[in-house]
Formats: structure tokens, C-alpha cells, sequence
């Protein structure tokens, strides 16, 4: 991440979990329609004042807090000619240059008064096509890896809409969601992908017994 590119908290939004309609008068409850907020107190479970609908695919600490890209809202926005609204993908902070390509598994960042690291990517649900009604952008955010991410809780501490985040410390690995978004998603038969995914201790467990999995079922678990 270039030091010239300042990051930027565009939006900063929380929810608890809601009754929230789609198609034809269906209805589901959910944690994504989250709202914008002047303050949260951040804990190691997450925001105070925001929860999760599905404790099986959200939530918990390695999941504590939702990240996704402010750039991809235009990139979406013009291949689906559709305005997006602020935090439509159920994020906690849409921030700017933070792209998946720039952030690694196990970067530490501060945000106001607290400290997080990035834990996974984001595996995307129907729910996003639920809210939005786009039903090919489930598969495009796949397809990209623009998914947004996951962060657990090193510190607590009170985060604002005015608050600055910065990079404390970068993880030595090198291992960008982008990249084991590719191995998580796509290139799923390659080993040393597998392998180089999980030699990040701070990798989630989400992620990690899925992947360690994997490798029993290739034969290459060492």
C-alpha cells in the first residue's frame, strides 16, 4: 500500500439484525441492512449496536468487523446502472485504498481508538442479492474477488465517522485477499496456493479448516 494513498472512511454503519423483504413479499432476517452511526464502541464480538442475522456464516471474533472498498461501489454502479447506497453489502467501514489487492491477511490497522486485523475474505451470500436485486452481482463480486473483508479485534476502543485509519503493521507474508480469494475461490486444486494461504498464522478458522480440508482431499497435507 502506497503511503501517497490516504486512506479514507467514507462510511461508517451498524445494525442490529432486522426483518427485511424481497421478491415477491418473501422476507428474511438479516444484519445487512445496516445504518450510518456517529459512534460505536468497538469490542472483540464487534460494534456495540450491531449484530449479524446467521451466527453459521457471520460474526464471532475472527469476524468481528466487515470491510469492503468504496471503489468498487462506482465499479459496480456503472456495470449494473444502479446507484448503490452507502453500506448495501451489510459493511461496518467503506473505506478508500484498501483495495483487496493492497491489504494482506494479518495487516494490523488502527481505527480511532482501536486496533483490528485483517482475518478473511469476505465470502458474499444471497442476502446481498436479496437486498439489491441484482442477481448477477453475487456471482460478479465471486468472480473479481471483490468481496470486502473481515477483521478481528486487537484492541478495543471508540471508532467515529471522523476517525483516521492507518497502517500499523504490515504482515511479513504478504499474502493479499485478493490472492487467497483466487485460491479460496477459483484456483482451488493448487497446493502450494493452499499452503501458502494457510502458513499465516492469523488466517481465521473459518477459512483455515476449509482449506486444511482441501489438502487432505488432494493428498497433500504434510
Amino acid at each position: 500500500m502506497s503511503n501517497d494513498n490516504l486512506i479514507e472512511l467514507k462510511n461508517f454503519s451498524i445494525g442490529l439484525p432486522q426483518s427485511m423483504k424481497y421478491g415477491n413479499d418473501k422476507e428474511i432476517v438479516t444484519g445487512i441492512c445496516k445504518q450510518p452511526t456517529e459512534e460505536s464502541f468497538l469490542t472483540k464480538e464487534g460494534f456495540r449496536g450491531d449484530g449479524v442475522g446467521d451466527l453459521r456464516y457471520h460474526g464471532g471474533p475472527d469476524r468481528a468487523v466487515c470491510v469492503y472498498p468504496y471503489e468498487h461501489y462506482s465499479l459496480w454502479g456503472t456495470e449494473f446502472n444502479h446507484t448503490f447506497s452507502p453500506s448495501t453489502f451489510g459493511e461496518n467501514l467503506t473505506v478508500t485504498n484498501m483495495l483487496e489487492k493492497d491489504v494482506n491477511i494479518g495487516d494490523v490497522f488502527q481505527v480511532g481508538d482501536a486496533v483490528i486485523q485483517i482475518t478473511q475474505g469476505r465470502i458474499p451470500c444471497s442476502t446481498i442479492t436479496k437486498r439489491t436485486n441484482t442477481p448477477s452481482l453475487l456471482k460478479r463480486m465471486v468472480q473479481t474477488g471483490f468481496t470486502g473483508y473481515l477483521c478481528r479485534v486487537l484492541e478495543e476502543g471508540y471508532v467515529r465517522t471522523n476517525s483516521k485509519i492507518s497502517l500499523l503493521e504490515p504482515h511479513p507474508k504478504q499474502v493479499t485477499i485478493l490472492y487467497a480469494n483466487e485460491i479460496y475461490f477459483h484456483d482451488q486444486k493448487n497446493v502450494e496456493g493452499i499452503k501458502k494461504v494457510l502458513d499465516v498464522q492469523e488466517l481465521a478458522v473459518e477459512w483455515r479448516e476449509p482449506l486444511v480440508n482441501r489438502l487432505k482431499k488432494l493428498g497433500s497435507l504434510s
